[in-house]
Formats: C-alpha cells, sequence, structure tokens
C-alpha cells in the first residue's frame, strides 16, 4: 500500500477492525519511511452478473427487480417479507457462485419458481403464470395438474 503522504510502496497493519457491518475491513496501517499513519478501507470485489434476456439483451443482474417479482407473486398470500428476502439472498448466492458471469433470465426465473413451489403453491402458480407467459387456460391447467401429481 503506497503512503498517501510521501508514496513510498512499504507499510504495516498497526490495526484492523471491520466496518459497515463486516462489509468492509478498516485498516490502520504506519508508513515504514515517513511513520506517518493512515487508514485504508477493504472490500470484496465482485464482478457483476450478466442476465441475458429473451430478446437476447444484455443487462447488469438487479436484486430489487427479482424482490419486486417475487412480493407481487406472493401479494395477499401468508409469506413473510422475511422469507422473500431470504430467497432473493439464495438466489443472488447461486448466480454469485456460480462460474458463469452470464445468466439467462430463464434460469432466475427457474430458481424462483423451484424456491416458491416449497414456500407457498399460489405464488408459485403466480409467477409461472407470468414467468412462461401462459397463453390459455389448458396450459395453465397442465402447470396445476403438474403440482398436483408431484404431491
Amino acid at each position: 500500500m503506497k503512503c498517501p503522504f510521501c508514496n513510498f510502496k512499504e507499510s504495516k497493519v498497526i490495526d484492523s477492525r471491520p466496518a459497515d457491518d463486516g462489509e468492509r475491513i478498516r485498516r490502520r496501517r504506519e508508513c515504514l519511511n515517513c511513520t506517518e499513519r493512515f487508514t485504508t478501507y477493504e472490500i470484496i470485489e465482485t464482478v457483476p452478473i450478466i442476465v441475458v434476456k429473451r430478446d437476447k439483451s444484455r443487462e447488469v443482474f438487479d436484486r430489487s427487480k427479482l424482490e419486486r417479482g417475487l412480493l407481487r407473486a406472493c401479494e395477499k398470500r401468508p409469506v413473510s417479507v422475511e422469507t422473500i428476502e431470504n430467497m432473493v439472498n439464495e438466489i443472488e448466492s447461486k448466480l454469485q457462485n456460480s462460474l458463469d458471469r452470464e445468466i439467462t433470465s430463464q434460469v432466475i426465473g427457474e430458481y424462483a419458481m423451484e424456491m416458491l413451489k416449497s414456500v407457498d403453491e399460489v405464488a408459485y402458480v403466480r409467477f409461472a403464470s407470468v414467468y412462461r407467459s401462459f397463453k390459455d387456460i389448458n396450459t395453465f391447467m397442465a402447470e396445476l395438474n403438474k403440482l398436483l401429481q408431484e404431491k
């Protein structure tokens, strides 16, 4: 770490402690040349996840969009906001841990439906009806029958 006072390239760490609820680490350093002290912050570098949409356009993953979709599906259902946040966190974690930097919106939708199915079946069907763009009642009934057969 280069000293901001004399530009010497070596320093020693005097003190380290978590900052911002553990999201960053605050380090007090001392320059080995001029003995001035300064503070640095260390954060985890995340590579943005790119979502490839159905029309082949690309955009950066936006967790708030996923959260809005899940909230809409769970509207007036006995699903807590905490449960929805946990689902979003788990999906985002799966995406971050994936080796792929580009993920299709279909994969994200499948993850969401998989989680909704175990949380609330009505919310699952609501989400699936929008996500899968059911064209008619027969397609909708086929999805419901699949759900009933899994029980």
